[in-house]
């Protein structure tokens, strides 16, 4: 009698076993399903073209002025040599904005300022900094990609006190966003924001009238803007998070002329870069159309994280992909000044008051995508400098 019950057992196994495969079956085809988006919306991309050209200066004259545990980010460098940068959010460090002093980096303004601290403004998530001619520092936090409001912040570089803030609208820096680094008119009243939007793929050059706390988005759906499909390799490492999301912002590079007149910007990987008009840049009435024809190609270039100006007008690039440090003429004119494996994915760039060009190694190929033993792993990391041969304006 026990044989037909065994019998009918056998089948109600096998059906629980395909009844478990289905349900198993469900977010496997999900995330198969996701992993297609992602690589379709953000994956891919062809070798970059390689224009460097034989260093004009020998490694010797890079100077190193800090090693650290945490990648730096951004730095800005103040009239009297005070010496400020961000300790790159990627890392995940303990402390964002720092100044060196006395061969330590110490939060600035303040602990209670810095990420996680009890100030009513605390910091979410700077990467630029740039100290502009009235004496002020100034923040740019991206509140993560948009997941908090951005915001923009000015402290008085003698007190620390914090003299202006504005936190953008959602309708004009909303989730995906990516607040990445911008520049200061030589009189203090504008500030140029590049959105590199890096999630929501809608980079945009944001004008912000510091007096009036008011801002515009007015480059946007642009070529100018726009990252080209390449994917970038540092160092021998392609620059594809899990494989799926190649690190590819819009909207990255940006830099002012001497005087004011000009705003350079680019993608990272755009063969170009471009520039406009600040006058057409802050008259509203100037419509977008206007204002995109009036945008000018300056030359091909190499792939481009940080930009600088000098007193002569020339912009300053830093390439990852090659670990060098490229010049600009006004004419778009490329030369390559050092090149450096030390230099781990050259990044921010900040002019000393006596014509030294400092820049940061930020070492993103080594941070993003990788589990945090990777930061200590690759540690120390660098700010070096060099003796330039133009000046430029400290901070800048």
């Amino acid at each position: 009698m026990s044989a037909p019950a065994k019998t009918k057992a056998a089948p109600a196994k096998r059906k629980a076993h395909w009844r478990a495969l289905r349900w198993l079956a469900v977010p496997v085809l999900v995330l198969l399903s996701l992993a297609v988006l992602l690589h379709a919306r953000y994956g891919g991309g062809a070798a970059f073209p390689d224009r460097t050209t034989t260093p004009l200066w020998d490694s010797d004259a890079l100077e190193v002025v800090a090693n650290l545990d945490f990648p730096p980010g951004n730095i800005a460098v103040s009239r009297d040599r005070r010496i400020f940068f961000t300790l790159h959010p990627e890392a995940r460090p303990p402390m964002n904005v720092v100044e060196w002093v006395d061969g330590e980096a110490r939060p600035w303004p303040s602990a209670a300022m810095q990420p996680g601290g009890d100030a009513d403004e605390a910091l979410h998530e700077v990467l630029s900094i740039r100290i502009d001619a009235q004496n002020r520092l100034w923040a740019l936090d991206n509140g993560k990609h948009g997941l908090k409001p951005g915001r923009l912040l000015a402290f008085d570089l003698d007190s620390g006190e914090l003299v202006h803030s504005h936190s953008f609208s959602r309708e004009l820096v909303g989730l995906g966003s990516h607040l990445n680094d911008f520049q200061v008119s030589p009189d203090g009243n504008t500030v140029y924001i590049a959105d590199a939007s890096f999630f929501a793929l809608t980079p945009a050059i944001l004008v912000y009238d510091v007096a009036r706390q008011q801002a515009r988005r007015v480059i946007s759906a642009h070529e100018s803007v726009d990252a080209e499909h390449y994917l970038p390799v540092v160092q021998g490492r392609p620059m594809q998070a899990f494989g799926l999301v190649t690190i590819r912002p819009g909207v990255d590079s940006i830099a002012l002329s001497p005087e004011g007149d000009w705003l350079y910007f680019s993608a990272v990987t755009n063969n170009y870069m471009y520039r406009v008009a600040t006058a057409l840049l802050r008259d509203a009435e100037v419509s977008s159309e206007t204002l995109k024809r009036r945008i000018q190609r300056v030359g091909l270039k190499t792939m481009s994280d940080g930009l600088t100006s000098d007193n002569a007008g020339n912009i300053y690039i830093s390439d990852p992909e090659h670990s060098a440090i490229l010049r600009m003429s006004p004419r778009g004119e490329l030369s390559t000044l050092i090149k450096d494996a030390r230099l781990r994915w050259p990044d921010g760039f900040s002019f000393g008051p006596d014509g030294e060009l400092y820049v940061t190694a930020s070492s993103l190929h080594q941070v993003i995508g990788l589990p945090p033993a990777s930061v200590a792993k690759n540690a120390p990391y660098q700010v070096f400098r060099v003796k330039n041969d133009v000046p430029g304006r400290p901070g800048h």
